[in-house]
C-alpha cells in the first residue's frame, strides 16, 4: 500500500508528463490493459497533479517542496494511489493465477474443490513394556493409532527404543484433515489409546506382545496427554493455486480423475495412465525395442473392464487394503468421475527403499569429545542426523514416478544444513521390499525378505516407472568422522 514515505520530492518531474496524459483519464500506459491492469504509482501521481496545476495556473504558479498547493496536491495523490492498489487487488482477485486469500477460496469453491484443511499434529509418548529385544525394538513412522471414537492417527516419525530409552515421545499426525480432528485427551472418545489392529507396520509390535502374553496396547502403552492442533488451518495460498491451476474443467478426463485421487487422505502421489494407444508399463522397451517384430504396447484384453489404470503412492500412514483401505477409498471417490461402464485398475506403486550411507565433516557443531563411536552414539549426533535425515526424506518424497534418486541432490540437501563440512563417500542402497525404518531385532532379514544393493560411489538409483522411492528410517547410515 503506497503511502506518504514513499515521496521523494528531487525524483518526481512535472515536465515528464506529457500535455496529452494530463487530458486522458487514463494519463499513460495504467489501467485496465491488455498485460492487466496497472496501477499509477503515488510518484506519477503527484507528477501528474503537479503538471496539471502547471497547466491550469501557470507555470509560476509554487509548487514547490513546502508549499500549500504542494502539499494538497501530495495527499490528494496518496488517496488515490491507495484506490489504484485496491482497484488492482480486486482486478487480481478475479484469476487464480493472482488472486490470494479469501478471493482464491471463492474462485476454487467455483471450480468445484473448496480449500483444502490441514492435518492435526502433535506429540505422544510411548513406553515399551514388553521385553527388549537384542538390538533394540522401533515402531516405523506412520503407525496408525485410534481413539475410543474411531479416530485416526498416525506416527510422523519413528519410535526407537533401546536399553537406556523405554519411554519415547513422538510427534503424531492426524490421518484425516479438518478441525474435527484436534484430538484432545480430555474427551474420553478422542484420546488416542489403540494400535490399529489391521495396519501392517505393527505386525512386529503384534509379535512382540505375542510373544509376551500380552496385547499390542498394554506391550507398548500409548500416553496422550496433549491435544493435537492445526487441524482448524488450511491449505497456503501457494499450494491450493497449484492444485487449482491444475484442476480440470471437465469431469470425464485424466486430469479430472488425478485431482480426485491426490485429495484422498493417505495419497502420496498419483499417476492416472490412459492406455488406449499409453506406453506399456508392465515390461521396459526402452533401448532394446525392435521396431519390425514387436508392438509398442502389449495387446489390451478387450474382455477386461478394466481401461485405464491409477497409480498410487501411498503415504506412510495408509493402509491399502481393507473395506475403508486406500484401494476402496480410491475407488469410491473416482465412481462418480469415470465414464459408464469404464473401470480403473487402481495398483499400488512398488515402493523402492532407499537407504543413505555417508561420511560427515562435522564444523560448529557442539558435538562431545571421544572417539568415533560414541560420538555418533550422543544425542547431539542422533539431533543431527534426525535433521539431515528430513532434508533427504523431502527430496526423496517430492519425487514422482520412476524419478531417479540422484546422489548430487542427496549431497546437496545435506550440505544445506548448518555445520555440515562436507559429504564423503556417498552412497546409496536399494532395499526390496522398502520399509519405513529398518529393525534388525526381528528374523525379516534374510535376503528373500529384504534386499539390499549398495550402488558405487556418487551414482545415481534408477527406478521403473511403476516404482516410487521411499526413505529408509536409518540414521546409523550417516557417520560423522
Amino acid at each position: 500500500m503506497p503511502d506518504a514515505a514513499n515521496f521523494v520530492p528531487d525524483s518526481i518531474d512535472p515536465s515528464a508528463v506529457a500535455e496529452a496524459d494530463l487530458r486522458n483519464s487514463a494519463g499513460g500506459p495504467y489501467g485496465l490493459t491488455e498485460e492487466g491492469f496497472i496501477p499509477k504509482p503515488y510518484a506519477r501521481l503527484v507528477a501528474e497533479g503537479l503538471a496539471r496545476a502547471q497547466l491550469y495556473f501557470g507555470d509560476d504558479i509554487d509548487v514547490r517542496p513546502g508549499s500549500v498547493l504542494r502539499r494538497l496536491i501530495e495527499m490528494s495523490a496518496l488517496e488515490h494511489a491507495r484506490t489504484h492498489a485496491t482497484l488492482a487487488a480486486m482486478y487480481d482477485s478475479l484469476f487464480v493465477s493472482s488472486a490470494s486469500g479469501d478471493a482464491l477460496s471463492r474462485l476454487g469453491e467455483e471450480l468445484g474443490l473448496p480449500r483444502p484443511a490441514m492435518q492435526a499434529s502433535g506429540t505422544i509418548s510411548i513406553t515399551l513394556v514388553a521385553p527388549l529385544p537384542a538390538g533394540g525394538f522401533v515402531i516405523p513412522a506412520g503407525a496408525r493409532m485410534l481413539s475410543p471414537g474411531g479416530h485416526h492417527a498416525a506416527l510422523a516419525e519413528s519410535a526407537r527404543f533401546a536399553d537406556n530409552r523405554k519411554t519415547v515421545t513422538v510427534a503424531v499426525q492426524a490421518f484425516y484433515p479438518g478441525a474435527e480432528h484436534n484430538l484432545d485427551p480430555a474427551v474420553a472418545t478422542e484420546k488416542l489409546a489403540l494400535w490399529n489392529p489391521v495396519d501392517p507396520a505393527l505386525d512386529g509390535l503384534r509379535r512382540l506382545a505375542a510373544d509376551s502374553g500380552m496385547t499390542a496396547e498394554a506391550a507398548a502403552p500409548i500416553a496422550h496427554t496433549a491435544p493435537l492442533t492445526g487441524g482448524d488451518s488450511f491449505w497456503t495460498d501457494g499450494r491450493y493455486r497449484e492444485l487449482l491451476l491444475q484442476a480440470p474443467r471437465s469431469i470425464w478426463s485424466v486430469e479430472a480423475l488425478r485431482t480426485a485421487v491426490s485429495l484422498v487422505p493417505g495419497v502420496a502421489a498419483v499417476q492416472v495412465i490412459d492406455e488406449f494407444g499409453g506406453l506399456d508399463l508392465d515390461r521396459s522397451i526402452f533401448g532394446n525395442f525392435n521396431f519390425v517384430q514387436g508392438l509398442f504396447s502389449a495387446a489390451r484384453d478387450y474382455g477386461s473392464p478394466y481401461a485405464f489404470r491409477v497409480m498410487v503412492k501411498p503415504s506412510a500412514a495408509a493402509i491399502w487394503d481393507g473395506a475403508d483401505g486406500l484401494h476402496a477409498t480410491i475407488a469410491e471417490a473416482i465412481e462418480d468421475l469415470r465414464p459408464m461402464g469404464v473401470f480403473a485398475d487402481i495398483r499400488k506403486a512398488e515402493e523402492i527403499g532407499v537407504a543413505v550411507n555417508a561420511k560427515l565433516v562435522v564444523k560448529g557443531e557442539p558435538l562431545p569429545a571421544g572417539d568415533r563411536a560414541s560420538v555418533n552414539a550422543s544425542p547431539a549426533a542422533m539431533a543431527l542426523k534426525g535433521r539431515l535425515l528430513d532434508r533427504i526424506r523431502s527430496y526423496v518424497g517430492g519425487l514422482t514416478f520412476g524419478e531417479p534418486v540422484r546422489a548430487a541432490h542427496i549431497s546437496w540437501a545435506m550440505l544445506n544444513e548448518p555445520g555440515i563440512e562436507d559429504v564423503l563417500d556417498l552412497r546409496l542402497a536399494r532395499v526390496i521390499p522398502a520399509t519405513t525404518a529398518l529393525d534388525f531385532s526381528t528374523e525379516v532379514t534374510d535376503a528373500a525378505a529384504l534386499t539390499a544393493t549398495m550402488l558405487p560411489e556418487g551414482d545415481n538409483l534408477t527406478l521403473a516407472r511403476d516404482q516410487v522411492a521411499v526413505l529408509i528410517d536409518d540414521p546409523s547410515g550417516l557417520e560423522i568422522l
